[in-house]
């Protein structure tokens, strides 16, 4: 029988009062930003910040409580917006929307930061609850990055992930790990990456005892990307099924799953509230359209990031999955 659980895949909206004692703090303290040493006053605001989203998951009932990645300005560039091998420089447009980080220019070889496994032993002092860690996958983060060190896709792929590897060993016990891979469907690789990109999510997925779930979004993968994902050495592989259900089911149906499945059936990014009841019939109908339904394990999550949301609305979703994960639970019991 199928276990639904209800998740996240990070990168959370500040609270609202945050947003705004971090633009006062940081409007006068922006030197303390490029390697993210914040200053301690930052710091206070950013460790209250993750208190309080922590504390609307726990209420929310999620299965998986997420940091949250409130500190990624940057967003998904951020573990290495903040290494010492990187120098960020000029505004990029994140992807197809009105959100931008500072290009990080790998200009050396790439070391450990282990900013990320800071955040993540904060939380996992703060909750006894199941913590899952969140990063950019390899194929992302080096699509978001440049290269005037390596010299080569492949060694700087392959770097990436070796890179990410090293940070993951040193996080503090994680249930699960998310991997996040917008790039895959934005700029998919080309003949010959394919094999590559697997190959550095197998580097990092190897470097933790936890289950490891690839989560792709802004749309389905092509044909020989998802073939290939199938290959690497991960648990789960998720699916945007706001963006696009036929690409997304005809990968499945085509090619199979994995054990574990990810079903992004709620909107990241639209302030539209999904009810529960609405969410678990989302689930249903995708099982049914597939040829095996038997799944370990299902994570129910948004397609997106939410950091695009309102706070409120942002805590409304974070209810809505609970409860259609425990719905999902009672119909399958």
């Amino acid at each position: 029988m199928t276990e639904y659980v209800s998740t996240t895949p990070g990168l959370f909206p500040l609270p609202d009062w945050a947003k705004d004692d971090l633009s006062d703090l940081k409007g006068h303290q922006k030197h303390d930003l490029i390697r993210g040493d914040e200053s301690d006053d930052i710091t206070a605001v950013y460790d209250e910040a993750r208190e309080t989203v922590l504390d609307a998951q726990l209420e929310a009932g999620l299965d998986l409580i997420s940091e949250g990645q409130l500190r990624w300005d940057d967003m998904l560039a951020h573990p290495l917006a903040v290494n010492d091998a990187v120098d960020t420089q000029g505004i990029v447009r994140y992807y197809d929307n009105n959100n931008f980080y500072r290009d990080p220019v790998v200009t050396d070889e790439l070391g450990f930061s282990g900013d990320v496994a800071n955040e993540l032993e904060k939380t996992v002092a703060y909750t006894d609850e199941a913590v899952q860690a969140v990063l950019p996958g390899p194929y992302t983060l080096a699509d978001l990055a440049t290269d005037e060190y390596y010299g080569d896709e492949e060694a700087f792929l392959a770097a990436i992930g070796e890179y990410l590897a090293g940070e993951v060993e040193e996080f503090p016990a994680h249930e699960t790990l998310f991997l996040l891979e917008p790039s895959l469907v934005e700029n998919a690789p080309e003949d010959g990456i394919h094999e590559r990109a697997s190959e550095a999510l197998d580097t990092v997925a190897n470097a933790t005892d936890a289950d490891v779930i690839v989560q792709p979004f802004y749309g389905s993968l092509e044909e020989k990307v998802y073939a290939h994902l199938l290959d690497a050495d991960i648990d789960a592989v998720g699916f945007d099924f706001v963006t696009e259900q036929d690409g997304s089911l005809y990968n499945i149906q085509e090619y199979g799953a994995t054990d574990d499945i990810a079903l992004g059936l709620l909107n990241g990014q639209n302030t539209l509230l999904e009810e529960p009841e609405a969410i678990r019939d989302r689930a249903e109908w995708v099982f049914d359209k597939l040829p095996v339904s038997d799944f370990d394990t299902a994570y129910l999550t948004t397609n997106t990031e939410t950091f695009y949301l309102p706070y409120s609305t942002f805590e409304a979703k974070l209810e809505a999955l609970a409860d259609a994960a425990s719905l999902a639970e009672v119909t399958h019991a």
